[in-house]
This record gives C-alpha cells, sequence and structure tokens, in this order.
C-alpha cells in the first residue's frame, strides 16, 4: 500500500513510519518540519508544511491508499488556555482535509483519538469504546467533534475511517519539555537532578502503552477493511506514584517529588478496555510495562552521554 502518514515525524508518528516500512508498505509523511531524532529516511517521501497547507496537502494526497491522521497541535494540559487557537488548528485544518480526501477520492483513514480525554470522568471501568463522551478540557472536546465529522464524512461521502482511541504512549523518540508525556518527563528530571511535580496526591490512574506496540496497531488498522472506534491501550492501570516508583526503579535513582494542588480537568482514573482490539484486529500490547521503561531509559541515557561527548570535544 501507498501510505500518507500526517505527523509521520513526530513522536508517535516515526515509529509508525518504521512500521510501515518494515512491513513493506510505501510511505508518505506529512508534518512541519523534519524528525528531531534522526535525519530523514531515504526511503519516504517527504511534504514539509502547516496542516493548513492545502496545497502541498493536496499534492501529498495525489495517489495514496490509505491516510493516517497523527497530528495535534495542543495538549491536555495546556488546550484550555486558547480553545478557539485548537479549534482553529485541529479541528478546522482536519474537516478541511476531509474535504480534500473527497475531492481527490482517497476513502481510507485512520485517526489517533484519545482515549484518555474523550470520555471524561467515568462511570464504568474499564472504559469501553460505546461509553458516552463526555470530555472536559479543550483537547477531549475536538477530539470528539473530529471522530463526529469522520462519521459525517462516511455516511455523506464514503470515506472508512477507523479511530483509535489510545492511551498514555511511552518510549523512545518522546518529547520531554514537561507538557505532555510524563514517562520521558519523570525520567529527563532524574538525569538532570531536578525535581518532578505531581498534581494532586499523585493516586490518579492511568494505563501506559509502549510506543512500538501502538505503532503495530497502527499498521494493523490500516491494512484492514474495519471501520469504527477502537481503544488502544494496556487493559490495566497503575498511579501515578506507581508509576514513579517504576521509573525510579528502571532508572536505578530516586526522584524527588513537590506535589501541588490537582487541576480540574485531571479525570482521577481511566483504564481503556482493550478486548475489541484483541478480538477484532488480534492485537495485544507485546512490551511489558518494565521492560518499556528500561528501552525508554537507555535511550534518553545515551542520548544523553551522546550531547555530553559532543560538547567536549
Amino acid at each position: 500500500m501507498k501510505i500518507l502518514v500526517l505527523g509521520g515525524n513526530g513522536f508517535i508518528g516515526s515509529h509508525v513510519v518504521d512500521e510501515l516500512l518494515d512491513a513493506g508498505h510505501a510511505v508518505r509523511v506529512f508534518g512541519r518540519r523534519h524528525e528531531v531524532w534522526r535525519k530523514p529516511l531515504p526511503s519516504v517521501n517527504y511534504f514539509l508544511g502547516d496542516f493548513s497547507n492545502v496545497p502541498i496537502l493536496a499534492e501529498a494526497l495525489q495517489g495514496v491508499d490509505a491516510v493516517l491522521h497523527l497530528i495535534s497541535t495542543t495538549v491536555p494540559s495546556t488546550s484550555n488556555l486558547d480553545p478557539i487557537a485548537d479549534i482553529q488548528s485541529n479541528l478546522e485544518n482536519s474537516v478541511r482535509f476531509f474535504q480534500l480526501m473527497v475531492s481527490v477520492n482517497v476513502k481510507r483513514i485512520i485517526f489517533l483519538s484519545s482515549g484518555g480525554t474523550v470520555y471524561g470522568i467515568p462511570s464504568t471501568l474499564p472504559v469501553h469504546e460505546n461509553h458516552p463522551l463526555n470530555p472536559i478540557c479543550s483537547y477531549g472536546v475536538v477530539k470528539v467533534a473530529i471522530e463526529k465529522y469522520l462519521g459525517m464524512f462516511e455516511q455523506l461521502y464514503g470515506l472508512k475511517p477507523l479511530i483509535i482511541r489510545t492511551s498514555n504512549p511511552f518510549g523512545p523518540r518522546q518529547g520531554h519539555e514537561g507538557v505532555q508525556g510524563v514517562v520521558s518527563t519523570f525520567m529527563q528530571k532524574i538525569l538532570s537532578g531536578e525535581k518532578v511535580t505531581i498534581w494532586g496526591d499523585g493516586g490518579t490512574k492511568r494505563d501506559y502503552l509502549y510506543v512500538t506496540d501502538l505503532a503495530k496497531f497502527c499498521r494493523l488498522a490500516t491494512e484492514s477493511e474495519l471501520t469504527g472506534v477502537f481503544n488502544a491501550g494496556s487493559g490495566s492501570g497503575l498511579t501515578l506514584i506507581e508509576l514513579a516508583r517504576m521509573i525510579e526503579e528502571a532508572c536505578g535513582k530516586k526522584l524527588s517529588i513537590e506535589y501541588r494542588a490537582g487541576r480540574a480537568f485531571d479525570v482521577r482514573e481511566i483504564v481503556l478496555n482493550i478486548e475489541k482490539a484483541r478480538n477484532l484486529l488480534n492485537w495485544s500490547p507485546g512490551i511489558a510495562l518494565e521492560d518499556g521503561l528500561s528501552l525508554q531509559f537507555d535511550w534518553m541515557l545515551k542520548r544523553s552521554e551522546d550531547f555530553v561527548g559532543r560538547r567536549s570535544k
């Protein structure tokens, strides 16, 4: 297949590109800039531009069989600061892109939504795909709106969408600026000897998914003819304090933690039910959390050592 990956130069996207190439697919990537952590891949056709750039998107779409939409310009923790910008950069641009797909007759699209925000405060755990959608942050509201527009375009124009509501991915190439990605943020704080901030009492519970498992999910979804909504997660959860202790064990060092008042948009507990993906896509996570944490820390440690080595020359 010839597959266009929107956001293929990002953390998740770069691993999806690797997974697709390993499976023998032809890959195009659309993004604002090239990857941060490595040079462009010679077998990939890159298109660089803003998500609002229709001419470049139209060129990238020519002749493709499927699209993976992984672009998001906001994160849950900051989306409420400017909901209008969230709507304009994510919702408006996505709907414009769906119109473009219709105009060039590309039907298949995989959209990466958010299992951690679209459901809001869950009434049952683990959360099934048919759980009501009651997001309490702009990030989740926009994701739901994009999902609804995909449903509309499926009904009216024949798009064939599959929506992936993922839990919290982690792994190599994840940024560690502190706005998203608790695993990489905590590990970077350990490496730099800084304190980490935990909002609330540390009892918030989430499930975490190693990024290559998510990449495999994306490939299987793209190769299938299935449509609809699928959860992607580990199937089990742990509290932030439990995660912090596992990170300490993986890193061999202690975290220095400071606690601050909880935030209104933080859901206390969310764990995804993944039985639908097991049954219909024959997918389940292959990397245990402990192993994934060790793999990520090894990668971050090597990058830190390489950086120090370059500065000393």
